[in-house]
This record gives structure tokens, sequence and C-alpha cells, in this order.
């Protein structure tokens, strides 16, 4: 199986209210996002690739037109606006454009990341 990731940067602001009052996370508060995209094949194509990196343009554009500099509590609809729930929904995006994700990475710290990965 071959895999390929490519790693893109947003900031955003996000408040997890159905926390406790006293836990951090209930706080408005952002982070700078890194986010992890990860495809896979088991053949390459005529060029030599799973996917041509060029592909993953228009999740960029999502990313930055979407989800950059924005409360992604607004953006999800909900208050679950986790690293785990942002893994999913940019895993689905990707899913129906890019046939091969095989899963995606979120990370709001240096040491934290969340994974979907069906």
């Amino acid at each position: 199986m071959f895999r390929i990731t490519k790693e893109f940067h947003f900031s955003a602001s996000h408040q997890l209210t159905s926390l406790p009052p006293d836990h951090q996370c209930a706080r408005l508060h952002g982070h700078n996002y890194i986010v992890v995209v990860e495809l896979s094949g088991g053949e390459l194509d005529e060029h030599g690739f799973v996917r041509d990196y060029q592909d993953l343009a228009a999740f960029k554009h999502y990313i930055d037109g979407t989800f950059d500099h924005r409360h992604l509590n607004d953006v999800l609809g909900h208050d679950h606006a986790t690293a785990e729930c942002l893994a999913r929904h940019f895993y689905d995006w990707c899913k129906v454009r890019l046939p091969e994700t095989s899963a995606v990475r979120v990370s709001e710290t240096p040491k934290t990341w969340a994974e979907y990965r069906p």
C-alpha cells in the first residue's frame, strides 16, 4: 500500500460549552490548527502517483475560505467543535472528492492529535 500525506494550516476559535464552566476548554479560545490528509492506494497512476498533490488545492481553498480565522462552533453548527469532529468532517469532505482519502489528522497543539480513519 502506498500512502502520501499533505499538511494544511489554519487558525480558528472554538468553545466547548458542554464542559463544566471551570474547564479551560469551556472558555472561548483559539488554536493554530494543523490538518494532515492521508491518501492511500495499492497501485500508482501512470505518473507514479497515488494522487497528484495539486489535486488537494481545492481542500486548501475550502479550509482557507471556510475555517481560517473563524469561530468553529458557527462553522460546524454545533457545540462539539473538537479536533475529533474536525477530523471526521475533513475526512468526509475529502473522501467525496478524493476517493483515495484514508485518514485525516488534526492537531490543536504541538503535542495533541486527533485522527479519523474508518
